[in-house]
């Protein structure tokens, strides 16, 4: 029998500690600190008090393959969402071939099982090659071994509303969701940067808010009509938030996600043109980044997904138009949360829980992901202390690539330790 102790954990940061015994991927039991006893062959966890949460669920991150190796694997994304505290991701479909199909679909699914450190479930794309013109074999993938829930061809608006209305209607009989990124590309050609007063001075082209909010806009709409399940992905202006809140007002089922960078940085960053800032959506005014944070603590914005996007050196260390947007986000994320949400008191761990483990897994519909801390439940958990500190190195981190934002800044809550289904996948900053 594979036998964990984790001793003096608090359950979601609150009261006393605990001690938590883990057997055979379940909780087994949950009782005084010390009044556990572990088996002969038991591994003992010592947590002091540290906090134990559900696995971290990400509804967006990019591992690349198949394609582009050289900037990520499944093997080194994982390894930097374990040590993340993840113990599910989202792979993106713009791979090179696209998932637009079983065969791809399955290959990431299988890949994921094979290195097994964290549960891999690909996302399909809508559209055949991502191109917008084509719904891809939605049906086919959702009835794969891969069996995808989550549709998306983000990188790409699905800008055609016929067609997103097509994937809308299609989704409610598969049951599975359609995640968009909403950005009306005929708002944003050219565009830099968002469009601001900063962007104008620095003479970059603009990324106007109306750009996604609109998209944002007609999509509830049609999902309304569709009687579907929506999800928006990266949220990043003040409008879209209350676009969001006039949906959910009327009962649409659209559910939304931040990524850590919109909840902590701003497009203040631009004036020095390093391209490590450059991402899609852009960083927004300090205005909208409030707004993200009050949103996320409020329940407009559900969720929190790192849209984790890695890239090789000779696509970030050039000039700014043709660098490719976006940034590494997965061993950076509870940092980040914990900084903006935790430390100002927007947010409790509990809070925590339900926007990093929790809603994600009920908006993905993962049956054994985001569970409570009780006996019987799966062994997918987070434990982490929150009073340790460290500096972020890009060239230490797991992932192929090292484009982080976040270098050399001094960031709180580290994990200690994750475990997906009772097997330590990472501890003390080292895999298993």
């Amino acid at each position: 029998m594979n036998e964990i102790v984790i001793r003096g954990a608090r359950l979601y940061g609150e009261g006393d500690p605990v001690d938590v015994h883990v057997a055979d991927g379940t909780i087994a039991t949950i009782g005084e600190a010390g009044a556990v006893t572990p088996g002969e062959d038991a591994e003992v966890i010592e947590a002091r008090g540290q906090v134990l949460l559900p696995g971290f669920v990400d509804l967006h991150t990019h591992l690349r393959e198949p394609g582009r190796e050289d900037t990520e694997t499944i093997d080194s994304g994982s390894a930097a969402a374990a040590l993340g505290g993840y113990t599910a991701v989202f792979a993106m479909a713009n791979t090179d071939p696209v998932a637009d199909n079983a065969v791809v679909v399955e290959h990431v699914w299988r890949r994921g099982r094979e290195v097994g450190l964290v549960d891999v479930h690909p996302v399909g794309a809508v559209t055949v090659g991502l191109k917008g013109e084509k719904l891809a074999e939605m049906g086919t993938m959702a009835k794969s071994v891969a069996g995808v829930r989550l549709f998306s061809d983000d990188g790409h608006c699905v800008a055609d509303p016929l067609l997103m209305r097509r994937a809308l209607e299609y989704s409610t009989a598969l049951g599975v969701v359609v995640a968009q990124h909403a950005e009306e590309p005929r708002l944003t050609v050219g565009a830099q940067a968002h469009e601001g007063e900063r962007a104008a001075r620095l003479g970059y082209t603009g990324w106007p808010s109306s750009a996604e909010e609109s998209i944002v806009a007609r999509d509830c709409v049609l999902a309304r009509h569709a009687g579907a399940r929506l999800h928006i992905c990266h949220v990043s202006t003040t409008g879209t938030v209350d676009v969001l809140g006039w949906a959910k007002g009327l009962g649409i089922d659209v559910s939304a996600e931040v990524t850590p960078h919109h909840l902590l940085l701003t497009d203040e960053r631009l004036a020095t043109y390093d391209p490590v800032n450059k991402v899609n959506p852009p960083l927004r005014a300090g205005a909208d980044v409030e707004r993200m944070r009050r949103a996320l603590a409020d329940g407009v914005i559900d969720c929190v997904a790192t849209d984790h996007a890695p890239h090789a050196v000779q696509d970030k260390d050039c000039e700014w138009a043709a660098a490719r947007p976006g940034m590494l986000g997965l061993q950076t994320a509870l940092s980040i949360v914990a900084e903006t949400m935790v430390r100002p008191g927007l947010l409790d761990w509990r809070g925590v829980a339900r926007v990093m483990s929790e809603r994600p897994a009920e908006i993905a519909g993962l049956p054994d992901q985001g569970r409570p801390l009780a006996a019987g439940e799966p062994a997918n958990l987070v434990l982490v202390d929150p009073d340790a500190e460290w500096t972020v190195r890009g060239a230490e981190l797991a992932s192929v690539a090292a484009n982080t934002p976040y270098e050399g800044m001094r960031l709180p809550a580290v994990v200690s330790a994750t475990l997906l289904r009772g097997r330590i996948t990472s501890r003390e900053g080292k895999i298993g």
